[in-house]
């Protein structure tokens, strides 16, 4: 269970922390853990619940929050320049902007303390994990092994393998 989880949330993470294709980063995960369900299925011979479903996509949620807040670092100082840029245009727009805007940018990396981002990753991992948990039950409704019933023909009963103690 763990390396369906693993492969689903480590593609759905990457996704999911590269910049432009993140604004999307809802669906990478939700499809992130109908992988890992999928490969779930064809790993295992039994049929499986969407319990099942539901704790792989959670496995896949949380192994997508941790790979996308590790892949995202190199990424950050991009984002910090185009937001500074993207400021800088709308001071020249805007007659009056909020007293002391300039020094937001002048601490370097302004995103946030070491306490802070990691309480940005549990957040990230508790909203990723639910959507895992959706995206697995998801994945075991579409990909799951249904049930076989047995069919009967036209005019023939079945009788019960075992009647138990039933008496007419």
């Amino acid at each position: 269970m763990f390396m369906p989880a693993l492969i689903g949330g480590g593609l759905a993470g990457i996704l999911a922390a590269v910049p432009f294709v993140n604004c999307l980063c809802c669906i990478w995960v939700i499809g992130g853990a109908m992988l890992a369900a999928f490969l779930l299925v064809k790993e295992t011979p039994l049929q499986l619940s969407p319990g099942d479903g539901a704790i792989v996509g959670i496995f896949a949620g949380i192994i997508a929050a941790v790979v996308e807040f590790i892949v995202s670092i190199p990424f950050r100082a991009v984002e910090n320049r185009l937001v500074q840029n993207m400021m800088e245009r709308f001071s020249e727009y805007f007659d009056e902007m909020p007293s002391g805007w300039e020094s937001f940018f002048e601490g370097g990396d302004w995103t946030a303390s070491m306490g802070l981002s990691v309480f940005g990753l549990f957040i990230t991992a508790v909203v990723f994990a639910a959507l895992g948990a959706l995206g697995g039950v998801l994945g075991i409704a579409l990909f799951g092994r249904k049930p076989v019933v047995p069919v009967q023909e036209q005019g023939e009963s079945v009788a019960p393998k075992d009647p138990g103690n039933s008496q007419p």
